[in-house]
């Protein structure tokens, strides 16, 4: 197998990955990585096939040795994203059932008016003439804001939730340090036994509430969340909900801020919000890179994935694919077209899409009204890591 010419730790291709897709896309859909020993699918028809092929599953294996990682194989053993049909299908079910009591839309009032609070606590910052870090003043502050309203987290232990999430995630990542995953299994441990308190409590004074309803909510045939499933849940939500919004906003924002005429253009017609936000979403996707296994032979994109075998789906190469996307590599709010696949695909589509596009249309929504002007003030600060792609701060000089 040849080996694949892009290297996910260079520094170069963390910084803009999409040259290097740009080179992969135009040798083959699929490519073998041999020292990431899985296959990489560049392009749009290769990675939405990986999403959506029954027989690629997300098969989940305890990271050993199991009594170091305790906490944090028990929140991934019962996750929905790590979870296949039949088990999926029950807990989708059980959380759809949830959601389906109209949090999402209870809360857009209350997201909309914090976005504007949010924004205008940063425009007396910054006054026009210093930059404030949009990331850490807003992009951060709103999504978890908005996670602990939905589940129900008292105001005092909301700053509990942004780093234990941070902590967890960087698991994700290649290269990691034994220091890095200690503080992931702490955190773990900690989100884990304070959810477990919180459920309890729910349970003797159920409130109106995401973890309320999760606690009570059973299915036609009288199934219910057991307790690992309702605290993983809770967790999954903030942490897959929280990072993908507060990446979107910092990378969407920088984007706009690197596009003055686009960021003109939906000053001057704010109807285009709704489309924008997807345009952001495709044009630097928050999550570059997503992994199946095979549950047999597969045969995708001129290759077979043998039994076992992992392949990813590279959501930024496959939202950048001009075999689907006119210009992709130019940043086009009124993109009508835009079937990107930066909130997956298949059975395992995100569950906390229209959430997502609230806080983001929300975030977007109240910068372009509560502002005049917006530049950035110094270059933005990328964080390290190739797979949940983010900013590290984004300085940016707003005007009333």
């Amino acid at each position: 197998m040849p080996t694949l010419p892009l290297d996910l730790t260079d520094p170069a291709v963390v910084a803009d990955p999409y040259p290097a897709f740009t080179r992969a896309r135009s040798q083959a859909p699929v490519q073998w990585h041999e020292g990431l020993g899985l296959w990489l699918a560049f392009t749009h028809a290769e990675a939405n096939a990986v999403l959506r092929d029954r027989r690629l599953g997300r098969i989940w294996s305890d990271r050993a040795p199991a009594e170091r990682f305790g906490s944090f194989n028990l929140i991934h053993r019962n996750a929905i994203l790590e979870m296949e049909p039949p088990d999926h299908t029950r807990l989708r079910r059980l959380i759809s059932t949830a959601f389906a009591r109209g949090h999402v839309e209870r809360l857009r009032p209350w997201v909309e008016e914090l976005a504007r609070e949010l924004v205008d606590e940063l425009v007396e910052r910054s006054a026009g003439t210093e930059p404030v870090d949009v990331l850490s003043g807003m992009a951060e502050e709103l999504p978890v804001a908005v996670i602990a309203e939905l589940l129900g987290v008292p105001e005092g232990d909301r700053p509990l939730l942004r780093p234990w999430s941070n902590a967890i995630v960087k698991m994700y990542e290649y290269g990691r340090t034994t220091a890095v995953e200690d503080d992931a299994e702490r955190a773990a441990a900690e989100f884990v036994a304070y959810l477990r308190e919180l459920a309890a409590d729910r349970r003797r004074h159920l409130g109106d509430d995401l973890v309320s309803h999760l606690v009570s909510v059973r299915d036609a045939e009288g199934d219910r969340l057991t307790e690992d499933e309702l605290v993983t849940t809770c967790i999954l939500l903030l942490n897959a909900g929280h990072e993908a919004t507060v990446n979107v906003s910092g990378n969407g924002l920088l984007a706009l801020l690197e596009h003055p005429d686009q960021l003109r253009r939906l000053r001057d017609d704010p109807g285009l919000l709704p489309t924008a936000i997807e345009e952001l979403m495709r044009f630097d996707s928050p999550l570059q890179l997503f992994e199946r296994t095979a549950t047999e032979d597969v045969g995708i994109g001129g290759i077979t994935v043998a039994r076992g075998q992992k392949i990813a789906a590279l959501l930024g190469s496959a939202n950048h694919d001009p075999a689907v996307f006119a210009d992709p590599g130019t940043l086009d709010v009124g993109r009508a077209e835009n079937p990107h696949i930066s909130f997956g695909a298949g059975v395992h589509f995100c569950i906390g899409a229209p959430l997502a596009r609230v806080e983001l249309q929300a975030s977007f929504g109240a910068l372009l009204e509560r502002t005049s002007h917006l530049e950035l003030g110094r270059p933005a600060q990328r964080r390290p890591e190739f797979v949940i792609r983010g900013l590290r701060e984004l300085p940016v000089v707003l005007t009333r």
